[in-house]
C-alpha cells in the first residue's frame, strides 16, 4: 500500500530488468517473518530492501544501513514492520546460523495515509530508479553482479 511497497517495487524493477544468476535468489516475502529463517540457513548474505520513516530526510531519500545501525528501537533504522531484520538475525544466530544482512531502505512520503490506494506516491516512485541502481550495486560490490537482460 502506498510508499510501503516500495520494496515489493524495487523487486519488480529488478526482475523486469535483470538477468538473475544462480547464486542470487530474490523473494518478494512482503512483511519478514521468523519463517525466514530456513533462508538465513542457506544463504551468505541477505540484503533486504524496505520502506523507512523517521529520517527526517524527504521522501524518497535512500538509505543504506549497516546490521550495528538497525537499531531495536523505532527511528530511522526502524522497518515499518513489526520484525526487523536485526530480529531475524537474533533469532538465526541462536539456532546457529551465520549470515551478513544489510539493509536498503527509503524514507517513505505517507506512513500514516487517511487513504490507502495501490502505488508509490511521486517522490518515491521518482526515487525507485536510485534504488534499484543501489541494490544492483550493492549485489555487485558483494559478488553477485546482475546483468542488464537484452
Amino acid at each position: 500500500m502506498l510508499d510501503d511497497g516500495v520494496g515489493p517495487a524495487a523487486y519488480d524493477e529488478i526482475v523486469a530488468a535483470y538477468d538473475i544468476p544462480d547464486n542470487v535468489t530474490l523473494l518478494d516475502v512482503g512483511c519478514m517473518a521468523l519463517d525466514m529463517l530456513s533462508y538465513v540457513d542457506r544463504c551468505d548474505l541477505i540484503l533486504t530492501v524496505d520502506a523507512v520513516d523517521g529520517t527526517g530526510d524527504a521522501p524518497g531519500t535512500v538509505y543504506r544501513f549497516e546490521p550495528e545501525a538497525m537499531a531495536r528501537h523505532s527511528g530511522p533504522e526502524a522497518s515499518l514492520h513489526d520484525l526487523k531484520l536485526v530480529d531475524l538475525f537474533d533469532a538465526a544466530s541462536l539456532m546457529g546460523y551465520e549470515a551478513e544482512g544489510y539493509c536498503l531502505g527509503m524514507q517513505v512520503g505517507n506512513p500514516l495515509p487517511e487513504q490507502f490506494c495501490v502505488g508509490l506516491t511521486p517522490a518515491c516512485a521518482d526515487a525507485l530508479p536510485l534504488l534499484v541502481e543501489t541494490v544492483v550495486a550493492e549485489l555487485s560490490r558483494r559478488g553477485f553482479p546482475l546483468r542488464k537482460k537484452s
